[in-house]
């Protein structure tokens, strides 16, 4: 053989190639598809898009934290098992210079509904609900058009 075949570099940089020689795998999609975008990114983005539908209406709502969690926290250690439903949002109050919030929990509210546009509907019912509930109004006040579906 003429041409010996030239020892491989080991040293710490990345690999250019997989050991068929075939390239490295890239994305399957580009980062500005939907495809590209995990269920936790979808899950706060159909968040957020129920909050600036209800920020038109109501502009104090920019005071407000709108918080996305995996699932709710479990009981403290000393408290018994209750069998109440599980919650799919929650709100905490204002206090001592912090902001008040509202949570959705994601993964709840994922295992009961079908598809985006039932997750979405869901999604904004419950902003709408604990919204309501921090401004002490009825959820028919902050979106006249809740219940309807």
């Amino acid at each position: 053989m003429d041409n010996p075949v030239p020892p491989r570099a080991t040293g710490p940089g990345p690999r250019r190639r997989d050991r068929h020689g075939r390239g490295m795998r890239g994305p399957i999609a580009p980062p500005q598809v939907p495809l590209a975008a995990s269920r936790a990114e979808a899950f706060a983005d159909l968040v957020q898009d129920s909050v600036e539908r209800l920020e038109r209406r109501w502009p104090q709502l920019a005071d407000i934290d709108f918080v996305v969690l995996e699932v709710p926290r479990p009981a403290a250690a000393g408290e018994p098992w209750n069998d109440e439903a599980v919650p799919l949002g929650g709100t905490v109050p204002s206090r001592e210079g912090r902001r008040a919030r509202v949570v959705v929990y994601r993964r709840p509210v994922e295992i009961r509904t079908k598809g985006r546009d039932e997750r979405a509907a869901l999604v904004h019912e419950i902003v709408v609900e604990q919204v309501a509930e921090l401004l002490g109004l009825t959820p028919e006040t902050v979106d006249p058009r809740y219940g309807e579906d």
